[in-house]
């Protein structure tokens, strides 16, 4: 089996996350109900003309793309894989809104069109003049987890050499009300949240895109091996160890060769417990967390693997994400556990390239 190199990496998101010195930046939030993700100007990458007719999962893409493929040296990847668990749903709510107050009548299929969950994928192709395999995967929080399997096997069976991985969600003002009406989204006398200890249900929402060339050859500016993935629709609270041991057995592995731990604490406290009991294996390890800088959202993982990325290359952990005291001089082996809501649970290990 060949191994597999992230070879670059590139994310948007409600941190600045296209700027440098991305690890010492970045600034926790825990005071809003839902946070927007800071956005590029669009007007240097994607002509006028058509940010016009783009929803903004799609710009957001369009430029992480951009930045990933720049970094790597690919002009044109061999495949383009990209995980949503929304997709567009801002051009969902246009159309479906435009069905009822047309009498559903003389409708444009323009905004149904720019609606399927594989918009992204299919503009980023049209872009580049890509020919190649251009799949999408809608696997709630999970979805990006599978994009990563899918390249990994085209990878080592042959079929590809570089492909494009993505991952993508982003807020509607429709989507945002029924969520806090709900009560997935938490209210506001739950605020600030409390990450690590909440006694509250509901979590703070957020957005974003995610963007990795994954490649059989590894390159000068590698950031990470792309070791194993695990994913499970569903899991008792009991069998979170025994998940979690069976797959560092599988890759030979221990939970003293972890070095770190990035765990997807959203402040919700009936499914925070998960990675609580998670916590209870890794001893020696440095245990991290995340969401309080990215928000929740289905593909939140994606913001992970890529501060994961850059932590294996940086030899840096942020003072911001560190649960425990523990420090190691030598990242080597991330392991990223992540779900949502109790589902769709994903084991990630990534190791130093």
């Amino acid at each position: 089996m060949s191994t597999v190199y992230i070879n670059s990496a590139s994310c948007i998101s409600v941190q600045d996350t296209l700027s440098e010195n991305i690890l010492q930046n970045l600034k926790p939030e825990n005071s809003v109900k839902i946070i927007k993700a800071i956005e590029p100007n669009y007007k240097e990458f994607i002509p006028p003309s058509m940010i016009r007719r783009m929803s903004k999962t799609v710009k957001m893409s369009s430029v992480a793309s951009h930045y990933a493929l720049k970094e790597a040296g690919i002009e044109q990847p061999d495949a383009i894989i990209v995980g949503t668990g929304m997709g567009c749903s801002q051009d969902s709510e246009k159309f479906l809104k435009n069905v009822i107050d047309n009498h559903e009548e003389f409708l444009t299929p323009t905004f149904f069109i720019q609606s399927t969950h594989n918009t992204v994928a299919g503009q980023i192709a049209l872009g580049l003049q890509c020919h190649g395999y251009n799949f999408t995967y809608v696997n709630t929080s999970s979805s990006l987890e599978f994009s990563f399997l899918d390249a990994l096997l085209q990878i080592k069976d042959g079929e590809a050499e570089n492909v494009l991985v993505g991952s993508t969600d982003e807020q509607t003002d429709r989507t945002m009300e029924l969520y806090c009406l709900n009560n997935t989204v938490k209210k506001e006398a739950d605020l600030p949240a409390d990450y690590l200890n909440s006694t509250t249900n509901g979590v703070i929402w957020g957005e974003g895109a995610s963007f990795f060339v994954l490649g059989k050859d590894k390159t000068e500016n590698a950031y990470a091996k792309l070791t194993d993935i695990k994913i499970s629709n569903g899991l008792d609270l009991e069998e979170t160890s025994d998940f979690i041991q069976k797959f560092l057995t599988k890759n030979n592995l221990s939970a003293k060769d972890i070095d770190a731990v990035i765990l997807g604490y959203s402040g919700d406290a009936n499914s925070d417990a998960y990675y609580t009991k998670a916590m209870d294996l890794f001893q020696d390890s440095a245990l991290l967390y995340y969401k309080h800088l990215s928000g929740e959202f289905n593909t939140a993982s994606g913001f992970s693997t890529f501060i994961a990325c850059h932590i294996l290359k940086d030899q840096q952990i942020p003072e911001v994400m560190m649960i425990n005291t523990e420090r190691k001089e030598r990242v080597k082996n991330i392991l990223l556990y992540n779900h949502l809501a109790g589902s769709d649970h994903s084991l990630v290990l990534l190791e130093k390239a």
